[in-house]
Formats: C-alpha cells, sequence, structure tokens
C-alpha cells in the first residue's frame, strides 16, 4: 500500500478529477435523465467495470504494450467515435414508447456495456490510467504492481460512489419531466447530441507525442 501521504494526495487528486465535467460524467447524465437512475446506475457500474479492466492492464503492463504499438491509439479512437455515433443513430431512430415504463434488466445491462465500451475505446482514458497511477506509487515500500493495483480499485470505488449519486440526482429530474411524448422524443433527441459531441470529441484528440 502507498504511504499514507501519497494515499491522501490521491483521493483528493481523484476528488478533484471527478468533479471536473468530462465524457463519464455526461454518460450518466445522459443516461439518467432520459432513462431514470437505474440507467444512470448501470452507466455508473460500466465505468467502473472499465475503471477495473484498465487497471489490471496497467498493473500487469499491457497497457504500456498496446499503446507501444503506433497506430493503437487512432484504432481506438476512431472505433470508439464509430461506437458513439452508432448509438446516436440508435436512438434517433427508435421511436418513443407511448407508456412510461422503468427500464428492463435487459436494457440495463445494453447500458453497463454501453458505458464500459465508451471508456475502453478512449485511448486517453487507458493513458490517464498509466500517467496517473504510478504518480503515487511509494517506491520501495511494497510491491509496484500491488501498489497500482489497490490504487486503481480504489479510484473505481471513488468513481462508481460519485457516478452513483450523480445518475440518482439526474433520474429525480427524468421523473420531474417524464410525462408527455415530447419529454420522451426530446430524451431521444438529447441523448442523440451527447453522443455526437462526444464522438467528435475522440476524433478531435491529438495523438500523445
Amino acid at each position: 500500500m502507498p504511504d499514507s501521504t501519497n494515499l491522501y494526495l490521491f483521493i483528493v487528486a481523484a476528488l478533484l478529477l471527478l468533479i471536473v465535467p468530462g465524457p463519464n460524467m455526461a454518460i450518466v447524465t445522459s443516461h439518467a435523465v432520459t432513462h431514470g437512475w437505474r440507467a444512470g446506475l448501470a452507466a455508473a457500474l460500466g465505468i467502473t467495470l472499465a475503471d477495473v479492466l484498465m487497471t489490471v492492464m496497467v498493473s500487469a503492463g499491457l497497457g504500456a504494450l498496446v499503446m507501444s504499438w503506433a497506430p493503437a491509439f487512432d484504432v481506438l479512437r476512431w472505433a470508439g467515435a464509430g461506437y458513439l455515433m452508432w448509438l446516436a443513430w440508435q436512438a434517433l431512430r427508435t421511436p418513443p414508447s407511448d407508456t412510461e415504463t422503468q427500464p428492463t434488466q435487459a436494457s440495463l445491462r445494453k447500458i453497463l456495456v454501453r458505458a464500459t465500451l465508451n471508456s475502453l475505446l478512449n485511448p486517453k482514458a487507458l493513458l490517464f490510467f498509466m500517467v496517473f497511477l504510478p504518480q503515487f506509487v511509494s517506491v520501495g515500500t511494497s510491491s509496484v504492481t500491488l501498489q497500482l493495483m489497490f490504487l486503481g480499485l480504489l479510484l473505481a470505488l471513488i468513481a462508481l460512489v460519485f457516478h452513483s449519486l450523480l445518475g440518482f440526482c439526474a433520474g429525480r429530474l427524468h421523473t420531474s419531466l417524464r410525462k408527455g411524448s415530447i419529454h420522451k422524443r426530446l430524451g431521444s433527441y438529447c441523448f442523440a447530441a451527447v453522443m455526437t459531441v462526444l464522438a467528435a470529441r475522440l476524433l478531435l484528440l491529438s495523438r500523445p507525442v
């Protein structure tokens, strides 16, 4: 485990990074506003799953191995943008339901997978884990690999709590606005707009030097 100073600094840095608006916040909020708080929680769980997977990759050295292949950054970037645009298209072509229903277990699984893929197909997310976690490792105290795992899992836990609360609050907005087909169609438009903006953001990413 890292020493207490590095651990406190890590927690503060993680909280500061989470409150800055970014793609994960947009994914959770858009799903919660469109489908309710359960959808926001499913998105939060998907992001956490991606965080855990990236932690394992970084701790095992797989992250550096992937990024050592020159085209990897662009492959992930274009795949992620294409996936987000497909989600936007699906939201626009699906007609709003005439009845107000809670998300089913199957649809919640879809949202969890969406959020997981959104993070995994963002090359900057993997690079962030590769750069951020090692800064708080205490050299000489214990295994570097175990410290990276601990820090990554702690970050995933903090993010899960933050995004779950965000999803619940955004879901309250869904509850207050859910009446009427206009809102349902507006929700689809807003979701499609968020996915399109995130896709454009990925396409505009510059490859790290």
